[in-house]
């Protein structure tokens, strides 16, 4: 029996182009809001950046997978209604950005690491906002059901892969900053507003797998 090739936008086939990158520490501070603002004196506050980790949740459904996101709580004081990966701040009792990645998903909309697969990082993504942030990439198997923490997310959904993947959704955007322009990535799908740092993160991961 010949042997099937797996779609360009499967669970399968993000593994296998993610496993011929190169070290994902490779270039450090490489990727981040930087890259759209050189210069920008939003970047350079004098504080050290803050580490944090998010996980990037592909969710196997066989030929076209999806990315699972989440609409963060109205009522936070930071980034409030955003769209965001789930994850936060690396603790000093997590023994890894994976494991701090896993704890914040858990808590955030309660998808154990039983039905996470841990296929790797991408490079470390600096956010203009102050944090170093290690997206950490699972596999994630579906059925699952979400429990959502009422106090951080509002909402999660998943968006097709193919759709984050194609790069004519990633329009270019800007807001002002202190009377100086910001730019940014925004990727609108449905009624779902995909911007900033998420956006330059999923940017991130198509020019290193899909470009």
């Amino acid at each position: 029996m010949d042997q099937v090739t797996p779609g360009p936008f499967s669970s399968a086939d993000f593994r296998a182009r993610f496993a011929v990158q190169p070290d994902a520490h490779a270039g450090d501070d490489d990727y981040g809001d930087h890259r759209f603002n050189p210069g920008h004196p939003r970047l350079n506050q004098g504080k050290a950046l803050r580490d944090a980790a998010v996980l990037i949740p592909v969710v196997d459904h066989e030929g076209d997978a999806t990315v699972l996101l989440t609409k963060r709580a109205e009522k936070l004081r930071s980034h409030s209604g955003q769209v965001a990966f789930p994850g936060g701040t690396i603790d000093p009792t997590d023994p890894s950005p994976e494991a701090a990645a896993l704890r914040e998903t858990f808590e955030e909309i309660g998808l154990g690491q039983d039905r996470i697969e841990i296929i790797g990082r991408m490079p470390d993504y600096v956010a203009g906002s102050g944090y170093r942030i290690a997206p950490v990439l699972g596999i994630v198997r579906p059925g699952f059901q979400l429990t959502l923490n009422a106090d951080e997310v509002d909402a999660a959904f998943e968006v097709p892969l193919r759709f984050l993947m194609d790069p004519a959704n990633h329009k270019r955007d800007s807001r002002m900053w202190n009377d100086l322009e910001w730019f940014f990535y925004d990727m609108p799908y449905g009624d779902r507003r995909i911007w900033g740092v998420t956006a330059g993160i999923i940017r991130t991961l198509y020019e290193r797998l899909y470009a």
